[in-house]
């Protein structure tokens, strides 16, 4: 279950998460960087091109100062029901994933993760604050600000454009 250091976050970097194994991970060690934060599920029907294009985006730019944050949740269609290491072991076997995965963690309703709670504060349209299904993703800058929310079915590497911009490159 991600936690928040701060009663009034400015930043990603104000929140501590955990990861996978249950150690606690402070999002400031990510400054600097350029942030892609997703919901993910291992039985969706966009799993498999989501995580292939993840690791195209994380394998191309990862160098440049991209890191990819991938959050497990459950809440979609029962898409993502085994446990930490059954997820990670998916993920790493299946898709040979390096971006890191978290704890399971809820992204809507009162037991929302605090990260997603912030995450989702923005004005973001039609569908308000909700997460719509697995896959949604938001755009961090170096300054551990959202910057652009994107849906379920966007896909990773229409984002590249983007990711670019934030990270200098032309």
């Amino acid at each position: 279950m991600a936690t928040q250091a701060s009663n009034h976050p400015e930043s990603i970097y104000d929140f501590t998460v955990k990861d996978a194994k249950g150690n606690d991970i402070n999002l400031s060690t990510y400054r600097g960087k350029v942030l892609l934060i997703v919901n993910v599920a291992s039985k969706c029907g966009m799993t498999n091109s989501n995580y292939v294009e993840l690791n195209q985006l994380y394998k191309k730019y990862k160098e440049h100062g991209l890191e990819i944050l991938a959050f497990p949740c459950n809440q979609f269609g029962d898409e993502e029901p085994g446990s930490n290491d059954e997820i990670k072991d998916f993920v790493c076997s299946r898709f040979k994933s390096e971006f890191p995965i978290f704890d399971k963690i809820e992204v809507n309703g009162n037991n929302s993760a605090p990260l997603y709670k912030f995450l989702k504060l923005g004005k973001w349209g039609i569908f308000g604050d909700d997460i719509q299904w697995n896959f949604a993703k938001f755009l961090i800058n170096k300054d551990g600000n959202v910057v652009d929310r994107y849906y379920p079915t966007t896909t990773p590497l229409s984002m590249e454009h983007d990711i670019k911009k934030l990270l200098g490159i032309s």
